[in-house]
């Protein structure tokens, strides 16, 4: 594969990536409230999300998805209500507990993985993307599962870095402005906002 068109997957890659959705939420909310230690979980939630997603595109699950709408409707409907059930789950805590906001580790750590795994792979909006996407940088005369294993690593990999720098530029505006104190109003804005992502994923805003 060229250099050009690598150059080019990359710069579109990362212009979706960087695009406000429900991980990014997710990983923004879980950087504010649990610091460093989110970071570990956060990056391999969000990286094996996407692997997860990309093979199930190349498996198959792209073409259904792409040609079936009552499939694809159906999936969308289970990662809303997911997002949305998650999303409340978090005001309720929040509402429910004053003392737990007095620490640092608010969120375990295999929640906070299982969380942004789930929300990462359980897109369908994302399989039909890397189905659709990844294909128009393929070369027909190069081997074809070499090229989409570079490709999608080149992905993974850019998603991963994404997810580092803005856990780490919440982890710096967290210590910035203090946000300890107001730890408990930062889960119950994080789990709105998770519900409206939710909400728009099924009224496709």
């Amino acid at each position: 594969m060229s250099f050009d068109i690598l150059l080019t997957y990359s710069l579109v890659t990362t212009s979706f990536l960087l695009i406000p959705g429900p991980t990014l939420i997710l990983v923004i909310n879980y950087s504010l409230l649990n610091g460093r230690k989110a970071l570990l979980y956060l990056v391999l939630g969000v990286g094996l999300g996407d692997l997860t997603a990309i093979a199930l595109a190349f498996l198959g699950l792209g073409i259904l998805l792409e040609n079936s709408t009552n499939l694809f409707n159906i999936l969308k409907w289970i990662g809303a209500v997911y997002l949305i059930f998650l999303g409340i789950k978090m005001i309720v805590i929040s509402s429910n507990s004053e003392e737990k906001f007095e620490n640092t580790n608010i969120h375990n750590s295999r929640e906070i993985f299982f969380n942004s795994y789930i929300t990462t792979a359980l897109n369908p909006k994302s399989i039909v993307f890397f189905f659709a996407f990844i294909p128009q940088f393929i070369n027909p005369i190069l081997p074809f599962y070499n090229q989409t294993i570079i490709l999608g690593g080149i992905f993974i990999f850019l998603a991963i870095i994404i997810v580092f720098a803005y856990v780490n530029i919440a982890i710096f505006l967290s210590e910035k402005l203090h946000l300890n104190s107001i730890k408990k109003w930062t889960q119950i804005v994080g789990g709105l906002l998770i519900i409206i992502a939710g909400s728009m994923t099924v009224l496709n805003i």
